[in-house]
């Protein structure tokens, strides 16, 4: 279960390549994102050596805290996770919560703006529960 969240988190890495937040921006300028909190359902299994891609869609942003969802699918088309995610962005020399700086904010602001247009996933905020049943 695990190399499920390996293949969303290097989707992610990509995303913080283009918005210029990958590892030269933690060495640099000692910022980061860490994952406050992480929700994978597993729709359909993939085996090692499976081709697969990621999609990735920005749902929500703020001063710090981003708010993505991503699906992994089998590249004969068919989804098989989802994973919606909750990014804290932090100052690495003090391990706190930090408010994203203007140029980087800027480029996901642009993204933000190209993501507005497409739908709202109709697994975003779902929660985990037991129904009780009735006997």
């Amino acid at each position: 279960m695990a190399y499920y969240n390996v293949l969303f988190d290097h989707a992610v890495d990509h995303l913080f390549t283009k918005l210029d937040c990958g590892p030269e921006y933690i060495e640099q300028r000692k910022l980061s994102f860490f994952t406050a909190e992480a929700h994978v359902r597993y729709v359909r299994e993939v085996h090692a050596g499976d081709m697969t891609r990621c999609s990735l869609q920005l749902v929500n942003h703020d001063a710090k805290r981003l708010h993505l969802y991503q699906e992994l699918f089998h590249t004969d088309g068919w989804l098989s996770a989802t994973s919606e995610t909750l990014l804290l962005h932090i100052d690495m020399s003090v391990r706190k919560v930090a408010t994203i700086p203007d140029d980087i904010r800027e480029k996901i602001d642009a993204l933000a703006a190209a993501h507005q247009s497409l739908p709202q996933p109709a697994m975003v905020g779902r929660g985990i529960a037991l129904k009780r049943q009735q006997p």
